[in-house]
């Protein structure tokens, strides 16, 4: 038996007509080593049958919820759990060109999740250029974050194309508590809240310069650097003031989703690293700095000061994959797109990429989990909605797009005996996150991008992928000076 965490329930608190919470993977697979060359709903949902208690709380567990909404729900093991009511079938119409397949990505993530079931579901896309067929995955955020994402694909991908042997589920079928139980915690809960929030406000105030949004405001920093004096903290580096400027994907967003996919060489990446110092992900970040300043300028949008990025890090201990719920923070960073000069630009990025990680390890990370717990259950539902509804309203901008570096196996997988040739992660975009996302898995000597947007504000994602491409021919031209 386990229960939503307070971040988990956020994601579902935070779901409205234009914002869904569910995260998504592409993948590009060769099914001609399948029975038949071809990778069909009765293959994929068998091997799922047997693999399901493997990753068990993503793929059959659902959600009961608690009466009069007094404490987040819980999991439960689905009774009626069939995979083949997750897993659906199209084809593209002719030729099944690249562009078909991301308007197709895109239009499926802007559904929703069935919440009375699991919350996934798979489509498999035929018709891919070259006999390829596509596996677009969806899962929301509530039931997974990025390290139990990859145990999932692990659990269902296989080193070769001959299918492992997998243990079998041995375990008894979980359940929600009874209805009199949940409602007896439940109003325990929220008797004790007071206390809880008072020791998570605590945990927080010497990091609030920390928290997206607020390192801006005049005296937050005196604040925080007060409190780490006299609870005697670690000295911190200096945070620098970032006030995320305005751009044309921090507008409110509509329902509709545009995806664009695109490969770099991790390789080249690496070349770059070692040529100009800094790390992989400094490497990245840099990427995404100076397409996204050639995007803008194209658009003549391009602001006088830097865009600030969100960037999701992993709170699980090694090992630890088993602990329930989402264990994620975020760190911010300034994008230094305000740099004409390529190499000043790396410089700066790195530099302030530095700041932020070193900040971040010094702190415990987890001013996620404390803020979203200061609103006791009842309430927490309103006071999402209501904090989502403000951001467009009031223009507020704690930061102007999240970007994810995800690093993945350096060797290929095979799913049902079909080699995955490429896996394209697709994220979330909201009104206080921005209405842009970029996130990077690197997998078989690749890095796998996916772009996705609201389409209002974006319609053509396509051409920040251009763009990378671009930043990173520059950046090897310089790294090789």
């Amino acid at each position: 038996m386990s229960q939503l965490t307070t971040v988990d329930a956020t994601f579902l608190h935070a779901e409205n007509d234009t914002t869904h919470a569910h995260i998504a993977g592409l993948g590009i697979v060769d099914p001609a080593a399948c029975p038949g060359g071809r990778l069909g709903v009765p293959l994929v949902a068998e091997l799922i049958r047997n693999r399901a208690h493997l990753a068990a709380r993503p793929l059959r567990q659902r959600l009961v919820q608690v009466p009069f909404g007094l404490d987040h729900p819980y999991w439960e093991d689905d009774p009626d759990f069939d995979p083949e009511r997750h897993i659906t079938e199209i084809g593209l119409p002719a030729p099944g060109t690249a562009r078909q397949l991301a308007d197709i990505v895109g239009m499926l993530h802007e559904q929703p999740l069935d919440r009375t079931r699991p919350l996934w579901e798979m489509v498999l896309i035929q018709g891919l250029q070259g006999g390829l067929t596509a596996v677009y995955v969806k899962v929301h955020h509530a039931a997974i974050d990025g390290v139990m994402a990859a145990e999932t694909l692990a659990a269902l991908l296989d080193l070769s194309p001959e299918p492992r042997d997998v243990p079998a589920d041995e375990a008894a079928p979980t359940r929600a508590p009874g209805m009199l139980d949940m409602v007896g915690t439940g109003l325990l809960k929220t008797a004790l809240h007071p206390v809880r929030a008072a020791v998570s406000m605590a945990r927080t105030a010497p990091h609030i310069d920390d928290v997206p949004g607020l390192s801006s405001v005049p005296g937050v920093g005196l604040v925080a650097s007060a409190l780490q004096g006299a609870l005697r903290r670690p000295e911190m580096p200096d945070a620098p003031r970032m006030s995320a400027p305005p751009t044309p994907f921090n507008r409110p967003i509509g329902r509709r989703r545009s995806v664009a996919c695109g490969i770099l060489p991790l390789d080249e990446i690496k070349e770059v690293r070692r040529g100009l110092g800094g790390s992989v992900n400094d490497v990245v970040m840099a990427l995404c700095a100076t397409a996204l300043r050639q995007w803008l300028d194209k658009h003549g949008d391009l602001p006088d000061r830097p865009l600030v990025a969100a960037v999701p890090v992993s709170l699980r201990r090694r090992g630890a994959v088993a602990e329930p719920g989402n264990q994620v923070s975020l760190m911010t960073a300034p994008l230094a797109t305000h740099i004409p000069d390529p190499a000043e630009r790396y410089t700066a990025v790195r530099q302030d990429m530095d700041v932020a990680k070193r900040r971040f390890t010094r702190t415990s990370g987890g001013w996620v989990q404390e803020m979203s717990g200061l609103v006791p259950a009842p309430l927490a539902g309103a006071a999402t909605r209501l904090a989502l509804q403000a951001a467009p309203a009031l223009s507020l901008r704690p930061v102007n797009l999240m970007i994810s570096n995800v690093p993945g196996p350096q060797f290929p997988l095979y799913l049902c005996g079909a080699k995955v040739l490429g896996y394209y992660p697709i994220s979330v975009v909201t009104d206080v996150s921005g209405g842009l996302n970029i996130t990077v898995f690197s997998y078989d000597g690749k890095v796998n991008v996916g772009i996705v947007a609201c389409r209002d504000l974006v319609p053509d994602p396509s051409e920040i992928v251009d763009h990378l491409v671009d930043a990173l021919d520059e950046l090897k031209a310089l790294s090789r000076e």
